[in-house]
């Protein structure tokens, strides 16, 4: 028989799976809120047992922290992996971080919300949002500093372009697609003083519509 820490203990079947566990939780999290994230009603909601649920974690508080877990995964990494992007100018750069934050960009938006309204409930859930935003600013001011901005500087710009995005996602704006694209150019003067080029803009729509947002005219 097979035992719970073996590395041979299977992970899907009527066990389910610990992926199976973390989506429906993230589903609960992302809709209704923290407090929406409890093991019978998840596995009522998956058909299974809460025998299958520690299987897989130890506890609801295990769970909650795969949670934190897994923002830190989609948004923090996805941010600072697009900082750290190939580009040519500064203007460049940015347009591969808005890029991230677009529908289909890898950033998730409902998420970002849900573990900033969660951190309203919880000391170090707060602590840990402060330390994620933190660090997405570093990733930014790193990406200014790089194109011969001083620090002062890249740090005021790399504040003005993440809260602009941070913004969209607390305010919850909604704003068609193509009005937002249209005020993308705009919005990279804004960010770094500069206009971006016409075939920087090129590359970056024609990236969005084979990616980032889907069915562009």
């Amino acid at each position: 028989m097979t035992d719970k820490g073996s590395s041979d203990e299977p992970t899907k079947g009527w066990r389910g799976s610990r992926d199976v566990w973390l989506a429906a939780a993230r589903d609960a999290f992302v809709t209704s809120g923290i407090d929406a994230v409890k093991i019978q009603p998840l596995g009522t909601r998956l058909g299974l047992s809460r025998t299958s649920f520690y299987w897989f974690f130890e506890d609801r508080a295990q769970l909650l922290q795969a949670l934190l877990d897994d923002w830190r995964e989609t948004n923090t990494s996805r941010l600072v992996d697009a900082t750290d992007g190939f580009a040519q100018s500064i203007t460049e750069a940015v347009l591969n971080v808005i890029s991230v934050f677009l529908p289909g960009g890898g950033f998730e938006a409902g998420l970002d919300l849900a573990v900033r309204g969660w951190a309203h409930q919880s000391d170090a859930v707060a602590e840990a949002v402060n330390l994620e935003d933190e660090t997405r600013l570093s990733a930014i001011r790193h990406m200014f500093a790089r194109f011969g901005f001083d620090p002062d500087e890249a740090d005021v710009r790399a504040r003005t372009m993440y809260l602009v995005q941070i913004g969209y996602i607390s305010m919850q704006v909604q704003e068609d697609m193509p009005v937002r694209l249209a005020r993308i150019s705009n919005y990279v003067k804004t960010f770094t003083g500069e206009q971006p080029t016409s075939a920087e803009m090129e590359r970056f729509l024609a990236r969005v519509r084979h990616g980032a947002v889907p069915a562009l005219p």
